[in-house]
């Protein structure tokens, strides 16, 4: 394959979009298709095709990205992909969508004749839009080199992690990873809880961690989220709760109890309950309170 390729991107909601802008940028011939046709036809500014379905979109595809909410999204979308499908293009299988799916995922990319490649990404929007994201892949080593071009295109580091991306050795990998990011958010969002509940400036906390073992880049992030009311986006608390879902049940399959991740997940339900399910994952601050 050549280092400009035809990649076709199946989902362009936050993280899918800027995917797809930096595939743009790096000179790709990017094919995008989106539910919500609109949501695909923004990005036809950047340079990407849009397409009403996604066999249009990855018809004569080298790559196929998928990048949608979850794993029975995944499987509607590349079936409906069939016919367009082209017998030995690479799928870049990105969406998290747990361990259990991974296999039915493999099982439908050789169906289809498809190269599969387990390849959740670390990140959120920031990264995502800047080209900065950790991709995590499993998948056969004649992969590497046709997808170096598209890797580097929308993340800044990539972790090979085995041959066979049926394993899901990348999928189990990011629900770890996950499991780290929701307990510093849902952490994060309680001590900022506590702290309104008893009265005490949050710059107070922020400044009595700040530089010691308890600091972290990351709970002043999602910090300024909070104190400044600015829940835009970067990774949704419905997502975020379905990823909290997916680690519950990653661990009760192997005998792991995850009481943490299990309120996280009840935290996130909650919030999403109370209208904030579209808002910046930090909204599941608001679980603490009442209505």
């Amino acid at each position: 394959m050549a280092d400009h390729l035809s990649v076709a991107v199946l989902g362009t909601g936050i993280m899918g979009a800027a995917m797809a802008r930096n595939l743009c940028r790096a000179g790709h011939d990017v094919r995008v298709w989106n539910r919500t046709p609109a949501k695909a036809e923004a990005l036809v500014a950047d340079g990407a095709r849009a397409f009403a379905t996604p066999a249009e979109a990855v018809a004569d595809a080298d790559v196929v990205v998928t990048m949608v909410y979850d794993g029975p999204a995944v499987v509607e979308a590349m079936t409906a992909a069939g016919p367009g499908l082209r017998p030995g293009a690479i799928w870049l299988q990105t969406t998290t969508v747990g361990v259990e799916a991974v296999s039915s995922l493999a099982d439908l990319a050789r169906h289809h004749g498809l190269v599969f490649v387990d390849a959740p990404v670390l990140g959120t929007k920031a990264p995502a839009e800047s080209g900065n994201l950790l991709i995590l892949v499993a998948g056969p080593e004649a992969a590497r080199a046709p997808l170096t071009p598209v890797l580097d295109a929308v993340g800044s580091r990539t972790v090979w992690l085995g041959e066979d991306g049926s394993t899901g050795a990348a999928s189990r990998l990011k629900l770890v990873c996950n499991s780290w990011v929701l307990a510093l958010t849902n952490g994060t969002g309680e001590a900022l809880a506590l702290a309104k509940g008893l009265g005490v400036d949050p710059r107070y906390f922020l400044e009595a961690i700040s530089g010691g073992a308890l600091d972290c880049g990351y709970v002043h992030a999602k910090a300024a989220v909070i104190t400044e009311g600015d829940y835009t986006p970067s990774f949704s608390v419905v997502t975020a709760g379905k990823d909290a879902r997916l680690i519950v049940d990653a661990g009760a399959s192997v005998g792991v109890r995850l009481d943490g991740a299990a309120a996280s997940a009840e935290r996130f339900r909650r919030a999403a309950a109370q209208g904030h399910g579209d808002e910046d994952m930090a909204a599941m601050y608001f679980a603490s309170f009442d209505d």
